[in-house]
């Protein structure tokens, strides 16, 4: 039976807590770094490192996160950090050193774990309540970063044009502004209908526990795909730019990239259920190694809409499948501790990524090398998740 109504609104509703965690405060950097590297005079390197810092605090937060949501709860921190990420992102806007900007990366990314962590176990949570529909609804929790991409790909633009209008000294400050906004609405639309999922279950006697043991493959595949898929998200702009591509042209890549991340949700969700392994992990991450490799071969648009469309409609759900992987073979009580675990493999492999693929595009080979790097990474995770196998049936009790 389909899930009532109200139940997907609520889903949808939540979906925003991965739009500010993700995509406007992690991807829309994609759409900034190209102006912000002309206006200040960075290395591909620096520009890299950038994320490379919003990785690092994405990892800290990672590490937090557990705790925190036995003191404060899971609603209460998902609230906090959906502010402080608002805040965060306007500060950008305030200055042009380097090393505020880095800061300013670092606390995004702490405050983007404390988000998507507590987002993803209310959305597993919700999804229990509707087993039939768990994949979908944990899908469009996931699928909602494509809402915040398409709405950086929208407003970067549009804030830039608004601040050359009026001769501002930094374009590109606007946009984070016009960000900071867009994070402060969704906060606002999404914390009610949160709060009603409800918190999570307590622990049950007996019941199987998290080990890094039962799933050392999938999360080896899991910071593989961190390492490879940041990467693409960071510098295919730039590079797409490189080869000339126009402003317009680029604004449609990205914006039908965010679109197809939120299609995502409903095209992969019987996969998610079906599977209890590994074997999503290593299906996507396939794919994704396929189309990341495409702008590095060639800049004809069909191909790049075709790699944008792809990837948007993938990558979102590999980390859907890592949270269905936890839900199939652990008890609830115990999901909390599984999705930390997976964000900080994920959040090692994008302390990786963005640096490496900076220094590979400094070099003689450019950005195109850079993306293949990114590709091999891509398929190396997609060997490992294959690896994973589903645990023995474990004793849970049901919501």
């Amino acid at each position: 039976m389909p899930a009532p109504r109200s139940t997907l609104r609520t889903a949808a509703a939540l979906s925003l807590g991965a739009a500010i965690a993700l995509g406007l405060t992690r991807f829309s950097y994609g759409l900034l770094l190209p102006p912000m590297r002309d206006d200040l005079g960075w290395s591909y390197l620096l520009a890299g490192s950038m994320n490379t810092y919003n990785a690092l605090g994405y990892f800290l937060g990672a590490l937090s996160t557990p705790a925190l949501m036995r003191r404060v709860g899971v609603w209460r921190l998902l609230v906090t950090g959906a502010i402080a990420a608002s805040v965060i992102m306007l500060a950008a806007g305030l200055t042009t050193d380097t090393v505020l900007l880095a800061l300013q990366r670092l606390g995004a990314g702490i405050a983007s774990a404390f988000i998507f962590i507590t987002g993803g176990v209310l959305a597993a949570r919700l999804g229990s309540q509707h087993s039939g529909r768990a994949g979908l609804i944990i899908g469009l929790y996931y699928g909602g970063t494509g809402i915040g991409i398409t709405v950086s790909a929208l407003l970067v633009p549009a804030a830039i044009a608004l601040a050359s209008h009026y001769r501002a000294s930094h374009l590109w400050q606007w946009a984070w502004w016009a960000m900071a906004a867009a994070c402060l609405l969704g906060t606002a639309i999404m914390a009610r209908p949160a709060r009603a999922i409800g918190d999570a279950a307590p622990a049950v006697a007996g019941a199987r526990s998290f080990a890094v043991h039962d799933f050392a493959f999938g999360l080896g595949s899991y910071f593989m795909f961190g390492v490879g898929y940041i990467g693409y998200m960071t510098f295919v702009v730039a590079l797409l730019k490189q080869q000339g591509m126009q402003a317009g042209l680029i604004t449609g890549f990205y914006a039908l990239l965010g679109l197809a991340v939120v299609a995502s949700s409903r095209i992969w969700a019987s996969m998610l259920d079906h599977f209890k392994g590994g074997e999503s992990l290593a299906i996507l991450n396939a794919l994704l190694a396929t189309v990341t490799i495409l702008p590095a071969l060639t800049g004809a648009a069909p191909v790049v809409f075709l790699s944008g469309l792809v990837f948007g409609g993938v990558f979102l759900s590999v980390v859907a499948s890592t949270t269905a992987l936890v839900r199939h073979n652990l008890p609830q009580a115990a999901w909390s501790a599984g999705i930390s675990a997976f964000t900080t493999a994920f959040a090692l492999g994008q302390i990786v990524g963005p640096s490496m693929v900076g220094w590979i595009a400094d070099g003689p080979a450019g950005l195109e090398r850079g993306l293949m790097a990114s590709a091999g990474a891509l398929l190396i995770a997609a060997v490992l998740g294959w690896r994973q196998k589903a645990l023995a049936e474990f004793t849970v009790l049901r919501a």
